[in-house]
């Protein structure tokens, strides 16, 4: 539909089995997943041999490719743990090894939890010193780190996201755009996007409502997604538009968050993992082929 666009998705939302998984990407007709959450166990617990023995052999039975590797762990700590951060220093290593192997040049990865009731701002340094070390990795690897807008850490609003691009200032780490994730901090996507978009490599098509928070199908939240995503193909953005439904309760959901996050998730939008990812990524479909129409129309 789109030259140099391909839709890819977090497929752990459809269910836990990788086999499932793949199953239904295939008979959607999608060609990518964003590697998470792999028969129960979190990408972040995989070897590159056990990769290469239970995870290409199904890959390449549904002729599927890997857009991202969608790491939970990494950054997803508490900016004061030091002996976790050794060993997320261990596993983004590891990481960039099954990324090399699966030709994928995306890991996610965040910017720490800090503690309850504490100045954000008064851990600019430690975070930046963190995503540097970080960054060095993947540059050894030749990987892009692609941070993400998540709420609950550092990097939460836009104003941080661009510090931490700027501070960090390197080719291997970049932006995703999460749509939703800005909605629930209360940020303007509109005024994201103008502030982010010479550094955002990888969108995440999720939306979100300010009223309650709650994560709903694209294109009927607050999120702005046609008007601005016009605006990334404008700008002559190339790669992946990333489903992450949120629709309903996944599995995986258990593996992402720590006790103080608010995910805001209804467990209402779809009977389950399955039925919210294909009306997600029908909802994409319906939101590009407006764009669509509305360029031939000019």
């Amino acid at each position: 539909m789109f030259k140099n666009i391909e839709i890819s998705g977090f497929s752990d939302e459809i269910a836990s089995d990788f086999q499932t998984q793949l199953k239904t990407v295939n008979e959607l007709g999608m060609r990518y997943i964003s590697l998470r959450g792999i028969n129960d166990k979190n990408i972040g617990d995989y070897s590159v041999e056990m990769i290469k023995k239970d995870v290409v052999p199904r890959l390449k039975q549904w002729d599927i490719g890997v857009s991202s590797i969608g790491s939970p762990p990494i950054g997803k700590i508490y900016i004061n743990d030091e002996n976790a951060f050794k060993k997320q220093l261990t596993m983004l290593k590891a990481l960039c090894e099954i990324s090399q192997l699966l030709n994928c040049q995306y890991i996610r990865i965040f910017s720490f939890y800090i503690p309850k009731e504490d100045n954000f701002d008064a851990y600019k340094d430690i975070v930046i010193s963190k995503l540097k070390e970080f960054a060095k990795i993947a540059e050894q690897y030749n990987i892009i780190l692609l941070h993400e807008n998540e709420k609950d850490i550092f990097g939460d609003i836009a104003r941080r996201c661009k510090l931490i691009l700027d501070e960090v200032n390197s080719p291997n780490f970049k932006a995703i755009f999460d749509f939703a994730n800005f909605v629930q901090c209360g940020e303007n996507t509109q005024d994201c996007y103008d502030l982010l978009s010479d550094d955002i490599a990888y969108i995440h098509i999720k939306d979100a409502v300010y009223k309650d928070n709650f994560n709903v199908l694209c294109g009927t939240g607050d999120g702005q997604i046609e008007s601005i995503l016009v605006q990334f193909f404008e700008s002559g953005y190339q790669g992946f538009l990333t489903l992450e439904p949120h629709l309903v309760v996944f599995d995986a959901i258990k593996d992402l968050e720590l006790e103080h996050s608010t995910e805001t998730i209804q467990n209402s939008a779809a009977k389950d993992g399955a039925e919210g990812y294909k009306m997600q990524y029908e909802a994409l479909l319906k939101i590009l082929s407006n764009i669509n129409k509305k360029e031939n129309t000019q």
